[in-house]
């Protein structure tokens, strides 16, 4: 006979390994909620409209960039151009890795994304990082500083050595944040307060103290921000210097062209800095910075360069000419 002692032990037995299965189930988030920009139906629908309109700009604008170069072999055969290519190339990745999501989403009336979709958004994000820049200002230091050794320097082998190079850092960086979060328990609330999946964020979510993964971000990406950032400031700096020994028509072409690069320079890491270089604490415009240098900064780039530079101009004009021949 079962007696009511028997009967309480069996009760918590079951109630006990009921709650086993429900942690063990819950022991790993498959899923996160985006909160996106606004809650608002009205907001969210000019949102939709405005920034489908901005990545459709954003694509166009730099691949039309890519091809203009590429079809042409008067800028195709300049280092100058070559990173400029790369660099659009770049942008236009950089945007696609995270617009599509925020856009689809303001129509969406669940917007989730699945554990995987958010680390490969995290590692593209951040492989897409302008290194690139680094060489650029490179580049025009070579061609201002060292005119008369430019083309022995600034060779093809080098070029592509570069381009290697900052392809390769930007995926030694990705593959850090990845190992940053790919161990982190997330076991409790899965919204994220975001348009998209970002360090930051994740960390917050975490059922484990996160301090130190924190310093190791501002490590990781505040300081390489910040070290990038005063290096360019400071070959700009050494370039504009050196401008005094030339001619005034040479000083003009060189403060156009640097004068684009600087202008994107600081677009890209100022707001970088503001954002990775600090303890991880919420700020109530941190969505409004990052859509500036994720979303913006892209779209931005192709009109610097081009509204500024001449060749750029013609070179794409001669190829909507021949477009529209066919």
């Amino acid at each position: 006979m079962i007696t009511l002692e028997d009967e309480q032990i069996y009760m918590i037995s079951f109630t006990s390994t009921i709650s086993l299965e429900i942690m063990k189930n819950q022991s790993f988030t498959t899923e996160f909620v985006l909160l996106g920009l606004s809650q608002n139906p009205t907001v969210q629908k000019i949102v939709f409209g405005v920034f489908l309109l901005v990545y459709i700009a954003t694509i166009v604008g730099n691949m039309l960039i890519v091809v203009t170069i590429l079809c042409s072999p008067a800028l195709l055969v300049s280092p100058m151009y070559y990173f400029l290519a790369v660099l659009s190339f770049l942008d236009a990745c950089f945007s696609s890795a995270i617009t599509p999501k925020m856009v689809v989403d303001t129509i969406r009336e669940r917007k989730t994304i699945s554990y995987e979709r958010c680390m490969i958004q995290l590692f593209a994000e951040h492989f897409f990082e302008m290194i690139i820049l680094t060489v650029m200002a490179f580049d025009r230091y070579v061609a201002i500083c060292k005119p008369l050794h430019y083309s022995s320097i600034m060779n093809w082998r080098l070029c592509g050595i570069l381009v290697q190079v900052s392809w390769t850092g930007g995926f030694l960086h990705s593959i850090i944040q990845i190992l940053f979060t790919f161990h982190l328990p997330f076991c409790g609330p899965n919204v994220i307060d975001h348009f998209m999946c970002d360090l930051y964020p994740l960390l917050g979510l975490a059922c484990t103290d996160t301090h130190i993964l924190g310093l190791l971000v501002i490590a990781n990406s505040g300081l390489v921000c910040i070290i990038n950032f005063c290096l360019l400031l400071v070959s700009y700096g050494v370039i504009l210097f050196s401008l005094r020994t030339h001619s005034a028509e040479g000083q003009r072409k060189a403060l156009s062209t640097c004068g684009s690069h600087i202008t994107v320079v600081v677009l890209l890491f100022v707001p970088c800095i503001f954002i990775y270089a600090r303890l991880p604490s919420a700020f109530s415009f941190d969505k409004e910075v990052e859509i500036f240098y994720t979303i913006l900064t892209p779209l931005l780039n192709p009109l610097i360069y081009t509204l500024r530079n001449r060749e750029v101009k013609h070179a794409m004009r001669k190829l909507l000419k021949t477009i529209d021949g066919f």
